[in-house]
């Protein structure tokens, strides 16, 4: 019986698409290669003659697309010889920068918006060992603060900004291509950063560019009502929205996103927090699918996108997930349906309870 090489993650993966030497100290988690789920329950619910692919990225090592990045951006750190990285995060960046920086050995600084991160993300964060610093301000007076800072400190800034970041998370295209074996006719993402949708458009066009693809997807970017500069056409100051993932109303691929919306001929759309948290739950009830807030937003604007036609029938159509629902729990809870039964410890008590919720 043959055996496959073990995975040892995306940069050994795609080290000829990266840009890395071969004596190069990668710092990895086995990122990557996370499932591209197709949809069977949810399509049937539209009426749709329509192929939906969830791209599950809430199973990379610490629940989140950013590990991608941040596997590049530490790797090149280290390489430099920066002993310390830093970040401002809404809460996956720090998770991730984290989580890689204990895994080289080098410390790291994350800034965080007060009472605006979920509790899973900022336990991830301190486990690792990070210097968690809260600022009485949203992410972008932490952004902000960090590039300030960096021009004083010795710190290597692993924010979307730093282009490393970009290469690696370019690699969930690649990985999109070579299990549809084509591209997908559209690519839903959330946008709050919008550093993602800059990367996969990138990895799109390499791969067309290369020969391996001959189309490329329209790029689609759905941002949080409450927190939608893209749709008002200049930065918010005070984004309000239940997906904090997203929750950013300055961001800082703001001229690169623009260009990819032109290039693909997408487009930008916004969701409620209303339409957000109900694909969430769809997704988690109908395909067993589990993510956090934020990454509902690419579904729940594909939805009705789909139902109006704007996405035509026939077509495939990939959404990114961009995290794992157990960053947020509180909120998965506050709109589950299943309430818990408390019973006696007996057979026809757990019997009853059974019996008188079955569907």
């Amino acid at each position: 019986m043959p055996f496959r090489p073990r995975y040892t993650g995306l940069i050994d993966k795609y080290r000829d698409r990266l840009p890395v030497h071969d004596d190069t100290r990668i710092i990895s988690l086995g990122e990557g290669n996370t499932p591209l789920i197709r949809l069977n329950n949810i399509p049937r619910l539209l009426g749709k003659e329509v192929d939906i692919y969830v791209k599950y990225e809430g199973l990379n090592p610490t629940g989140s697309f950013k590990d991608r990045g941040m596997t590049m951006a530490v790797t090149k750190a280290v390489d430099e010889g920066s002993r310390a990285i830093i970040c401002a995060s809404t809460g996956n960046t720090s998770a991730a920068a984290a989580a890689y920086a204990s895994r080289a050995g080098i410390a790291s600084f994350v800034l965080i918006p007060d009472g605006k991160i979920a509790l899973g993300k900022l336990a991830q964060a301190m486990i690792h060992g990070a210097v968690v610093i809260q600022i009485k301000g949203n992410f972008d007076a932490g952004m902000q603060l960090v590039k300030d800072v960096a021009l004083e400190a010795p710190v290597t800034i692993v924010n979307s900004i730093n282009p490393f970041r970009l290469q690696g998370q370019k690699t969930a295209a690649f990985e999109i291509v070579e299990e549809l074996e084509c591209a997908p006719d559209f690519h839903c993402l959330p946008v709050g950063n919008a550093g993602n949708i800059t990367a996969h458009w990138m990895g799109y066009r390499e791969y067309q560019d290369h020969g391996i693809v001959n189309n490329h997807p329209r790029m689609v970017g759905y941002q949080a009502a409450g927190s939608a500069p893209f749709m008002r056409g200049q930065p918010v100051d005070n984004p309000e929205t239940v997906a904090t993932a997203i929750r950013i109303g300055h961001p800082q691929s703001w001229d690169k996103a623009w260009k990819v919306r032109e290039e693909s001929n997408g487009w930008f759309d916004e969701c409620t927090d209303q339409e957000i948290l109900a694909a969430q739950k769809l997704l988690a009830l109908k395909e067993g699918v589990f993510c956090e807030p934020a990454s509902a937003t690419s579904l729940a604007g594909a939805i009705r996108d789909i139902k109006s036609g704007k996405i035509p029938e026939g077509s495939k159509v990939v959404c990114t997930l961009t995290g794992h629902g157990l960053k947020d729990p509180d909120i998965a809870i506050s709109q589950s349906t299943a309430p818990v039964h408390t019973v006696e410890a007996t057979l026809e008590s757990v019997k009853r309870a059974i019996l008188e919720n079955m569907a």
